[in-house]
């Protein structure tokens, strides 16, 4: 149905690609678009920490250190199966690079350092593995064909079916080097939706035959807020768009219908987060609501170098909202699948800071690869799931530096994460979710202790490694995950609904045909759909996705090392 003006509940990039969309494919002005937010990046964040936005702050918990640099995650593209993406990227200018477009600064930093990674995995007594060598049994093999080759149209097989559920009958693969890669580069968990892993295998059915190495990645010359959100931003604001920040909406009026089908907003209530006012917006008939309804990083909690992260037991700002709007209709699927299950969804980060290269050059020694081309994950020596099964500890991105503009030159950032934030670490006897900054930095040099190859080892350093952090933030995501969550298609509400006539959905927690979540491709690409349902374009104009499930070259490859 189309609309003539937009409301945007929330400014991740889902949105953001919207309001480009309706601009430049609707033809519409900026003025008639309103974003109505707590912060101008969702979960593509990164700043200086004296900059970060308020929602990162917890006022019972104030930070000690506010120096250094933060970013609650970390974003790799694929320029192969990421084509919205880039397709977006094309149509603003990049916040840093002169005459650049967003997508041609990325094309270009990408160029010049090309990922290849020649210390995937790492493991105590070992050093580098060969990830090479997937490490599949038979049954292996058997099992993940024909989870890969069941088709579309049988899906729903796989509805509330888990990983582990999938692989009962073999907890061998968890053991592999394809699981320990593919777990962490993608955080799936053994919880983790098998639906969901399918859909992996089929729109990175490439990334099969190269994991180990991750030379399908492409990274951005900044971090993602720098690099990707700002060039939005810029744009947006340059064509007259609103951006309303401050702004928690907390409830919906609908439309009163005999059938109680219709789904049509006629108004939004909302709090002021500054001022703890509370507004009422009012939707007339020619105006779409355009709604992010669930946040991998609602409710995240900081801590410091002297302090963990405290835990955060919110049920999310979106995921409240869609709550309220599942119950009220049937068809918008089913929030508490997402976001009632910590156990299956909760992740650790951390965001170090160093005032010198020693860390940094003693990582480079030991892996043996410069900073920007790794994303690094360290296996454990003694069996710690409840299965008695080996897995990784803790996986680090040492990113090409500097990762920030405002980054001086003889500062080093690293970001990293914990998968598992219930577990122990090796080096420090506490669970990772209750390690402060500092602990956790201890517990990374522990790690590369145990891998340390040199005459040297990086743990007669560590005093002198310590006494160069300017800070390490922890950060607790109880949802950081939770897209992966174990679900049925039906649980998620599609982009455009039925019987919706201004209310479309945007973001990680929606259903879209084919498409794989935990990317920026997923949320560019439901962005799109609602911008052109409301301007009235037809969907044969989206950008074209790309199949290579159905390309038998790409199939032929996976197959043979499949068999390696």
């Amino acid at each position: 149905m189309r609309k003539k003006k937009a409301i945007m509940i929330g400014a991740g990039l889902a949105n953001m690609a919207a309001a480009v969309y309706l601009i430049q494919e609707g033809k519409w002005s900026g003025d008639k678009i309103t974003f109505y937010s707590l912060d101008d990046h969702g979960s593509n964040d990164g700043s200086p920490l004296k900059d970060a936005t308020d929602d990162y702050w917890n006022e019972n918990h104030p930070l000690e250190n506010q120096k250094g640099y933060i970013a609650r995650g970390g974003r790799m593209l694929n320029y192969r199966t990421y084509v919205d993406l880039m397709d977006l990227l094309e149509r603003v200018p990049s916040a840093t690079e002169a005459n650049m477009t967003a997508a041609e600064d990325t094309r270009d930093f990408d160029a010049k350092h090309r990922t290849f990674d020649k210390a995937r995995l790492l493991q105590g007594g070992k050093g580098i593995v060969d990830g090479g060598h997937l490490g599949f049994s038979n049954k292996n093999r058997l099992l993940l064909t024909k989870l890969i080759a069941l088709p579309d149209s049988e899906e729903e097989k796989l509805d509330n079916v888990t990983i582990a559920d999938y692989f009962k009958d073999d907890p061998g693969f968890f053991e592999t080097n394809f699981w320990y890669m593919w777990e962490t580069t993608f955080a799936f968990r053994t919880k983790s939706s098998a639906q969901e892993l399918r859909r992996y295998m089929h729109e990175m059915i490439y990334e099969f035959t190269q994991i180990e190495h991750l030379v399908g990645v492409n990274r951005t010359r900044y971090n993602q807020y720098e690099s990707i959100m700002l060039p939005l931003i810029n744009y947006l604001k340059e064509q007259g768009v609103n951006i309303i920040l401050d702004r928690l909406v907390t409830n919906w009026e609908f439309k009163e219908t005999p059938m109680q089908d219709e789904i049509t907003v006629t108004g939004l209530s909302m709090t002021n987060t500054k001022t703890n006012e509370e507004e009422f917006v009012p939707v007339d008939e020619d105006t779409a609501v355009i709604f992010t309804n669930g946040s991998i990083t609602d409710a995240a909690s900081l801590g410091d170098y002297n302090t963990p992260a405290p835990e955060n037991m919110d049920y999310g700002a979106a995921a409240s909202l869609w709550k309220k709007a599942a119950e009220r209709f049937y068809n918008l699927g089913n929030p508490d699948k997402f976001f009632a299950d910590r156990d299956a969804s909760e992740w650790v980060s951390f965001t170090l800071t160093t005032k010198d290269h020693l860390l940094l050059n003693e990582i480079t020694r030991i892996t043996t690869q410069e900073p920007g081309n790794a994303l690094n994950s360290f296996l454990s020596t003694t069996p710690i799931t409840p299965l008695n099964q080996v897995d990784v500890n803790m996986s680090i991105v040492v990113h090409h530096q500097p990762h920030f503009t405002s980054q001086k030159p003889n500062e080093t950032v690293i970001w990293g994460y914990f998968l598992y934030p219930r577990r122990k670490g090796e080096f420090v006897d506490k669970q990772y979710i209750k390690m402060t900054g500092k602990e956790m930095a201890q517990e990374l040099i522990g790690q590369l202790s145990k891998v340390d190859p040199g005459p040297v080892n990086i743990k007669e350093h560590e005093a002198e490694i310590l006494d160069s952090i300017i800070n390490n933030i922890p950060v607790y995501m109880p949802y950081a995950s939770a897209l992966f969550n174990n679900r049925a298609k039906s649980d998620r509400p599609k982009v455009i609904p039925k019987h919706s006539t201004n209310l479309a959905f945007t973001g990680e927690f929606v259903e879209q045909p084919y498409q794989m979540v935990f990317t920026e491709q997923s949320a560019v690409r439901s962005g799109e759909i609602a911008a052109f349902h409301f301007a009235g374009i037809p969907m044969s104009r989206l950008v074209k996705t790309p199949r290579y499930d159905k390309d038998l070259p790409t199939l032929m490859r996976a197959a043979k090392k499949m068999f390696a």
